[in-house]
């Protein structure tokens, strides 16, 4: 198991806190440094600055949102932080969701398994760089009865081939994403539902004859260490109820749904209710102690070394650090203790 870490959003006033923290995981070895987007900061910009100042760390997208960009773009834009990084980069897809896809972005919501898995190969034709046409539901390259040719990608990625990831909740996503993916970007990881969890996973790899072999899990999983469980979980419970109640609508938040899915119906619904009245306090103080202490690494040393042994039982191959809680030096030996008790775990590699 490797180490990642997750910068989450840009643009919170701890910009230049993410950096330094950036530059300690590509001193600690750490093997990836992930950004994110939704409707502030991208995530290409913020990765390419990082990558500018940093030496060995990949660098990867969580996610580039599908519905922001044509595939070529996608693929121009990964090509160029590759060569830029000198081929460090992870190219991570999601499709968003309805409100920020079709409010943000213009683009409506339908059908997105299709989308994505057209998305994805025009993306891989282009990195590879063949001529560019494609006849398909949602994207025609190039238009017909109009000027528009065939082209190649210019630009000659360092990488033979960049790694894709796919942001999956839902049983068919999952499955999609073993499908035509290099990784999963998990959110909400249960190693005790793995199991379950991973059978669509392992289902769309053998639809094209492949095992899990070389196949990166990639969960992201915040990280707080402290003599005291329950309080370790506090700093948690604001992230853990903004993705629960307050992503997406009502009627459409994949997030809840996956709580639900996870055996927290009731605790979802009253996430969800207290969320979208505003009682952000409440709605926190309504995240389940065992659901955080499930998907989360809380609690004295020995306690996340050794549950660090089902995440990699349950066949996690890069654990993504959240180090939400405190100053910059408190998440400075955040990463630091992970990658100490990482090593004295034996799972490292």
């Amino acid at each position: 198991m490797r180490l990642g870490l997750n910068l989450g959003y840009w643009g919170f006033g701890n910009d230049a806190d993410n950096l330094v923290l950036a530059r300690e995981a590509d001193r600690l070895g750490y093997s990836v440094v992930w950004a994110a987007e939704a409707y502030g900061s991208d995530a290409a910009t913020v990765l390419s600055w990082v990558a500018a100042q940093t030496e060995r760390i990949d660098v990867g997208s969580a996610v580039f949102q599908i519905p922001a960009r044509t595939p070529a773009m996608t693929a121009m834009t990964a090509a160029t932080l590759d060569t830029l990084s000198g081929g460090r980069f992870r190219l991570g897809l999601g499709v968003s969701g309805p409100q920020v896809s079709e409010g943000w972005h213009g683009v409506r919501f339908d059908r997105p398994l299709q989308r994505t898995r057209e998305y994805v190969s025009i993306v891989r034709k282009a990195l590879a760089r063949e001529r560019l046409s494609f006849d398909g539901e949602f994207f025609t390259l190039p238009l017909p009865d109009g000027p528009g040719k065939a082209l190649t990608l210019t630009v000659h990625p360092v990488r033979e081939s960049i790694p894709v990831y796919l942001a999956a909740i839902g049983p068919k996503n999952l499955e999609l994403t073993g499908e035509i993916a290099d990784g999963w970007l998990a959110i909400f990881f249960a190693p005790e539902s793995a199991s379950e969890i991973m059978t669509p996973l392992r289902a769309g790899r053998e639809k094209t004859g492949r095992s899990m072999e070389g196949f990166d899990v990639v969960p992201t999983v915040p990280v707080v260490f402290g003599d005291d469980v329950a309080a370790c979980a506090d700093p948690i419970r604001g992230y853990s109820a903004l993705y629960i109640g307050g992503m997406g609508s009502r009627e459409k938040n994949f997030y809840n749904q996956l709580a639900t899915r996870m055996g927290y119906e009731q605790a979802a619904i009253e996430i969800q209710d207290k969320y979208m009245a505003k009682d952000y306090a409440g709605a926190g103080a309504a995240v389940p102690l065992e659901f955080i202490d499930r998907t989360s690494l809380i609690g004295p040393r020995d306690r996340v070394r050794d549950r660090l042994s089902a995440f990699a039982d349950a066949g996690v191959t890069t654990l993504t650090v959240a180090a939400y809680d405190g100053d910059l030096q408190t998440r400075l030996a955040t990463l630091q203790a992970m990658a100490e008790v990482l090593e004295e775990s034996g799972l490292a590699s």
